[in-house]
């Protein structure tokens, strides 16, 4: 089942999520899976921070020792292709506009015990001039409450505020800075379960949070890509010397959709493919 494009749009506009069911056939899904243990292993080449692997571990095992990889589509023609993915990109087009700009991946894997993210807005680390981030969130297992599914705050995206946020010493999130002071408390989240192959758009304003995974032996395994207008400028970085900041552009980005009015900028290559640490790895920020 597939929402009509101005359901899509009007369930988006207000609570700032919406849910694409079955985007993703049980063949893609598997083959994902099966190209995230060629990551872990290292078979698609160097990733920042990584461990290697051990010799006779099994395939889990291998899989088990990340959390987060970040830059995936930098290894992997799939996860290039999935990023670029009609079933993904069609419904993106009618949230975002008609020109779209990808600017990061990220491959999580969270197995039972690892830890969830705090509350936080995606805006806060990936800025754009519009208001115009758009995740999707690819299931790539089932993802449960037990298993460490996101909570969301419908509708906070709405004011265009981006909160405060703080270190925290919370055992049951990650490195990832706390958003707090907003007006909405612990009894408007909502859990947000998906099955494997359906997909989770949600706004760059738009708290959200996940646990740990406290499910039994299992991956929460998932591929999240950032999107955004490609009509507007990414200050994603400091601006280059004598540069204003309102013209500061990030550039290394993937097109997916319509056409980039900045191309004449080129393109560059500047994020390397790293592994997220989790709390027992210490924080590096």
């Amino acid at each position: 089942m597939t929402l009509a494009s101005d359901d899509l749009a009007s369930r988006f506009d207000r609570d700032g999520y919406a849910v694409l069911p079955g985007v993703l056939t049980p063949d893609e899904v598997a083959e994902l899976r099966a190209e995230t243990l060629r990551i872990c292993r290292g078979e698609r080449g160097a990733v920042e921070g990584a461990l290697p692997p051990v010799a006779g571990e099994s395939a889990d095992d291998t899989v088990r020792g990340f959390l987060c990889v970040h830059y995936p589509h930098k290894l992997s023609a799939l996860m290039l292709d999935t990023m670029r993915h009609p079933a993904i990109v069609g419904p993106l087009t009618e949230v975002i506009g008609p020109d779209i700009k990808s600017m990061q991946s990220m491959l999580f894997i969270k197995s039972e015990g690892k830890p969830g993210q705090a509350w936080h807005q995606d805006e806060m680390f990936i800025p754009t001039r519009d208001r115009s981030l758009t995740a999707a969130w690819l299931a790539l297992d089932d993802a449960t409450v037990d298993n460490g599914c996101l909570w969301v705050l419908p509708g906070s995206h709405r004011p265009g505020v981006i909160y405060p946020n703080r270190e925290h010493e919370d055992p049951r999130y990650d490195c990832t800075v706390e958003s707090y002071d907003f007006p909405y408390g612990e009894d408007d989240a909502v859990p947000v379960e998906i099955a494997a192959g359906s997909a989770l758009l949600f706004n760059g304003y738009l708290l959200h949070k996940s646990l740990p995974n406290t499910g039994g032996r299992g991956f929460r395994r998932a591929l999240v890509n950032h999107y955004m207008s490609a009509a507007s400028l990414l200050p994603w970085a400091p601006p280059e010397p004598e540069q204003p900041m309102a013209q500061a552009d990030f550039r290394d980005v993937v097109l997916v959709a319509g056409r980039d009015p900045y191309a004449y900028k080129g393109l560059a290559d500047v994020r390397t493919p790293r592994v997220r640490p989790d709390r027992s790895g210490g924080c590096d920020r």
